[in-house]
C-alpha cells in the first residue's frame, strides 16, 4: 500500500483551490478524510477494523492521508476466522509493518477452545465473528468502531447511516438511526454504548476500483485472476480447506479466477475471470449486475434478512 499524496481534495477545497475541477473521486475522497477527523474530534478511543480486504485497504489508505504527515492516531482490529485467506493475512501483516501500525486480532478459534462458541455445522465461521468483535470492542473500551461497509453492498448496509448507534451489546436498530443532514454527524454514546462509522457508505464497488487504481493501491493477490483449484458447492466455487470441502460427489477443477470479496474461505466464492490488472477489473465491474456479495457470499443467502439479523446482534 502507497500513499503517494498526503494533501487531501479536503485540504484543496478549503484553500480555495481547483473548485472548478473536483471529480467524484475527489468528492468521496474528502468526504471519508471529514469522517475520519470528525470521529478524531468526537470521540475517545476509535479502532479501524482491517481485515487486508480492498475495502479495509482503501479505508486505511484514507485514514492515513487524512492525518498525514502526523502518524494514524487509530489502532487496528481484525477479527480471524481461522479459515481466511493466507495471501490475504500476509498482505495485512506487510502493510502493519510497513507504516508501524498497532494491530489487535481476535481470534475465532480461541472462542470455540473455551467453549463460548460452537463450529457450525456447515464450517463457516463468518457468523461466528460477532461474539470476539463485541468482546475486544469492549475490552479495549473503543466508542467508534470504523468499517468498510458500502450501501450498495447488501440492503441492510443500505439503511445504515454513516454514524451507526450500537446498544451497549452491540446490537443495531434501524429506529435508533439518527439525522445525518448536511454531514453534521452525532458520535455522542451512552456508557456501554458506542458507534460504528462507515467512511465509504456512498462508495460503490466501481469507485472503490477507480479509487485504487488512481491512488496505485496494492491488494492481496487473490483479487486479481489466477490459477486455483476449487470445487463446486451451492452454485459457487469455493476453495478447498480443513473446514469440509470437497465432499464426496462434488466437482473440482482448477480454473481462472478472481475473487471480488474476501471473508471465510467456506462462504467465499470465486469468479471466473482474466481481469490480471486493475485497469481489466475496473472493465468487468463496470459491466456487473450483482454485488460481489450477492454474487460470492454464501452467509449472505442463508436467509433474505440474514445480514441485517446478524447486524442487530452486533455483526460488522
Amino acid at each position: 500500500m502507497t500513499t503517494t499524496t498526503t494533501r487531501t481534495a479536503e485540504d484543496r477545497t478549503a484553500d480555495g483551490a481547483g473548485l472548478h475541477t473536483l471529480t467524484h473521486l475527489d468528492i468521496l475522497e474528502a468526504e471519508a478524510v471529514h469522517i475520519f477527523r470528525e470521529v478524531a474530534g468526537e470521540l475517545e478511543r476509535p479502532v479501524i477494523l482491517f481485515s487486508g480486504g480492498k475495502d479495509s485497504a482503501v479505508m486505511l489508505h484514507l485514514a492515513l492521508k487524512a492525518f498525514a504527515p502526523a502518524p494514524l492516531p487509530f489502532g487496528l482490529l481484525h477479527v480471524d476466522t481461522g479459515h481466511n485467506f493466507p495471501e490475504v493475512l500476509e498482505y495485512r501483516d506487510r502493510t502493519v509493518e510497513e507504516h508501524g501500525l498497532r494491530l489487535r486480532v481476535a481470534h475465532v478459534q480461541d472462542f470455540i477452545d473455551s467453549g463460548e462458541l460452537r463450529e457450525r455445522p456447515d464450517g463457516t465461521r463468518n457468523p461466528l465473528q460477532t461474539v470476539p468483535l463485541l468482546h475486544a470492542i469492549g475490552e479495549g473500551r473503543h466508542d467508534a468502531v470504523f468499517g468498510g461497509g458500502r450501501r450498495d453492498e447488501e440492503k441492510a448496509r443500505a439503511k445504515e447511516r454513516v454514524f451507526s448507534l450500537r446498544d451497549e451489546f452491540g446490537g443495531w436498530d434501524p429506529r435508533r438511526q439518527r439525522p445525518e443532514l448536511w454531514q453534521l454527524y452525532n458520535g455522542r454514546c451512552s456508557p456501554g454504548e458506542h458507534t460504528r462509522v462507515f467512511p465509504l457508505s456512498n462508495w460503490t464497488e466501481l469507485d472503490v476500483w477507480q479509487y485504487i487504481a488512481r491512488e496505485r493501491i496494492e491488494l492481496p493477490a487473490i483479487y486479481y485472476a489466477h490459477e486455483r483449484f476449487l470445487f463446486f458447492r451451492d452454485g459457487m466455487w469455493l476453495a478447498p480447506g480443513e473446514w469440509g470441502g470437497p465432499k464426496e460427489g462434488e466437482r473440482t477443477a482448477t480454473r481462472r479466477v478472481r475473487y471480488r470479496t474476501v471473508g471465510d474461505m467456506s462462504c467465499t466464492g470465486a469468479v471466473d475471470s482474466d481481469a490480471d490488472t486493475v485497469e481489466r477489473v475496473i472493465e468487468e465491474i463496470a459491466v456487473a449486475r450483482l454485488t460481489e456479495r450477492g454474487a460470492t457470499r454464501a452467509d449472505d443467502k442463508m436467509s433474505e434478512a440474514a445480514m441485517e439479523d446478524r447486524k442487530r446482534e452486533g455483526y460488522f
